[in-house]
């Protein structure tokens, strides 16, 4: 009986086997088919993706960009190919530094830092009562000089009655001692021809210091006569203290007008229209002649533009310019093209490259342009010198 049973357990036992068997199988039959149909679907899907064309739109608007890039720059080459500009440009001006032709102390200073002055204003008054005494003596020395000039043009005008008729007193006084010793060597010879006898010493004696007496005078009358001869020479003589006296006249005259510049000199004067800049000088100092006391900046302003060389070609005076101000970007300036600077930056630098010794490397040189500003200048707020400005040139 219980092998029985046990028999019918492992029958049983068997059985449910085989059945767990069959349901097993019949469950991975399943799972395959599924995992057929999915790897069916994705197949289908990727035949489908493939089968789908692609769009062309982002080709389409990528030309387009391209297109409208190409045409854009175009039309900037276009516009822009006749102009040449740089950034290496500043305001310029006249900046004239002003200083003292004398030395002395301020007495009164008339002016303040950036303040406008008009031409003719007096700026500074430099102590001048030395400079006034010095005018005084060199008016007194002048009139000393004049007065000699005349005593020496009054000589001049006797010289040339008084030595003429020297001459002609000498001339006569010679006839006449000549006249005397023709008679005094006919008494001479008379006294010495007749016999003793006729005769007496005292006579002969008489005639005898006649002749020299005569003979003497007419030495002295020609000796005088030589000497009243040299009228020219005394003229010439009288002549030439005139023309010191004249040329001392003239030498008072420029001391004096030298004496008169320097007190006009005290007076620092505006020579044009401008702003004070760089004052140097305070009321009551000493200056020293030739002190720069300060800079005055003229209204005249125009453009210092440092363009390459190789944008010279075909720059010429007179081309438009269009000026852009970077510290009053609202403001326009347009002028034109005054002049091109002989000769580069470099080539006038306090130290010049010297290009023929070394090694060689070439670089791009500069060469300053004047650029006159025509308008656009606003006379109530004036540009100060050495802002950085951008100029456009036109160029034919």
């Amino acid at each position: 009986m219980e092998d029985n049973k046990e028999n019918n357990k492992s029958g049983s036992h068997r059985a449910d086997d085989a059945s767990h068997e069959e349901g097993d199988g019949s469950t991975h039959e399943a799972d395959k088919k599924d995992d057929d149909e999915g790897s069916d679907d994705k197949a289908d899907g990727k035949a489908d993706k493939k089968d789908k064309p692609r769009s062309k739109k982002p080709l389409i608007i990528l030309g387009i960009v391209i297109l409208i890039g190409a045409i854009v720059a175009f039309i900037w080459w276009f516009a822009t190919r006749n102009q040449v500009t740089t950034d290496d440009a500043y305001t310029d001006g006249n900046a004239v530094t002003m200083s003292p032709n004398v030395s002395g102390y301020v007495m009164a200073l008339l002016i303040n830092d950036n303040s406008y002055v008009h031409k003719g204003d007096v700026l500074v008054q430099i102590d001048a009562r030395s400079y006034e005494a010095a005018r005084d003596n060199a008016a007194a020395q002048l009139a000393m000089a004049q007065a000699q000039l005349e005593s020496a043009q009054i000589g001049l005008r006797l010289a040339g009655v008084q030595y003429p008729a020297q001459l002609a007193q000498a001339q006569a006084q010679e006839k006449s001692a000549r006249a005397s010793f023709v008679q005094a060597q006919s008494n001479y010879d008379r006294q010495h021809a007749v016999d003793r006898r006729a005769t007496t010493e005292e006579n002969i004696d008489a005639a005898d210091s006649q002749h020299l007496a005569a003979q003497a005078g007419v030495d002295n009358a020609h000796a005088q006569l030589r000497i009243a001869a040299q009228v020219g020479e005394q003229l010439a003589q009288a002549q030439n203290k005139v023309a010191q006296a004249e040329s001392q006249v003239k030498q008072a005259q420029a001391e004096l007008a030298a004496a008169r510049l320097n007190v006009e000199y005290c007076r620092i004067i505006a020579p044009s229209d401008g702003w004070i800049a760089k004052r140097n000088v305070q009321q009551g100092s000493y200056l020293a002649a030739g002190t720069p006391m300060f800079v005055l900046v003229t209204p005249d302003i125009w453009v210092t533009a440092n363009f390459k060389e190789s944008q010279l070609e075909r720059m010429r005076p007179g081309d438009e310019v269009d000026i852009g101000v970077d510290a009053y970007p609202n403001r326009k300036l347009h002028g034109h093209v005054d002049s091109v600077q002989l000769g580069s930056g470099s080539r006038f630098a306090a130290f010049p490259a010297e290009n023929a010794t070394g090694n060689f490397v070439k670089i791009v040189q500069r060469v300053p342009v004047k650029i006159v500003v025509d308008r656009g200048l606003d006379p109530k707020e004036p540009l100060p010198l050495g802002l950085s400005v951008s100029p456009v040139v036109m160029l034919k």
